[in-house]
């Protein structure tokens, strides 16, 4: 039998330190947002969490799917965009990660945590009257539910439409590295 080697890279490393940063400012972000809000304003928090979690993921998964052919045509055409998603595609690996495993499972982290936010929210309004565990175990149901479901439908439209997503992804970072201050990719 055949030994399965990881090859521990420099990838690895940087991703893990990206991960323990982003989740330090979505989660300082969220707790801001969620601090001295009401019930709605907090719901909606959370269910912008699930969402930013299942648009990354259908992402990470087109690009993971996606084919490289027609964005080289494309940008043997001169369109400028093709260059960042012929990017996407050449680190289809790294992009997934970052885009399915950082994003995705952080926002479903975070939105597990302030689920738990709401249920002290409603317990605030009439402690008595409401039973924690119950609105404890049907919240994180019904977050988790809407997480997964999402991320079903997600992966469903990524991998029928992955050109396009990939493509509106290239334009997306092509606006912000060259029609804004923030110059994250250099040399394309």
């Amino acid at each position: 039998m055949k030994k399965i080697r990881i090859r521990m890279n420099s990838w690895i490393y940087t991703i893990t330190i990206i991960t323990f940063f982003v989740t330090i400012a979505i989660s300082y972000i969220t707790d801001v947002l969620m601090g001295n809000t009401g019930l709605i304003v907090a719901i909606f928090v959370v269910l912008a969490i699930v969402l930013i979690g299942i648009i990354f993921d259908t992402i990470g998964v087109a690009v993971a799917t996606g084919t490289k052919q027609p964005f080289h045509s494309m940008a043997a055409s001169k369109i400028k965009s093709a260059k960042y998603s012929l990017l996407l595609l050449n680190n289809a690996s790294q992009v997934s990660n970052f885009f399915n495993d950082v994003i995705g499972d952080i926002a479903g982290i975070i939105s597990g945590a302030a689920s738990a936010v709401i249920v002290m929210k409603i317990l605030s309004l009439n402690a008595d009257f409401f039973n924690k565990s119950v609105i404890s175990v049907l919240l994180s149901s019904v977050v988790a539910c809407l997480t997964v479901g999402g991320k079903a439908i997600g992966k469903e439209i990524a991998m029928t439409y992955s050109k396009e997503i990939v493509n509106f992804t290239g334009k997306v970072l092509f606006v912000i590295n060259e029609k804004t201050f923030f110059k994250f990719i250099k040399n394309i």
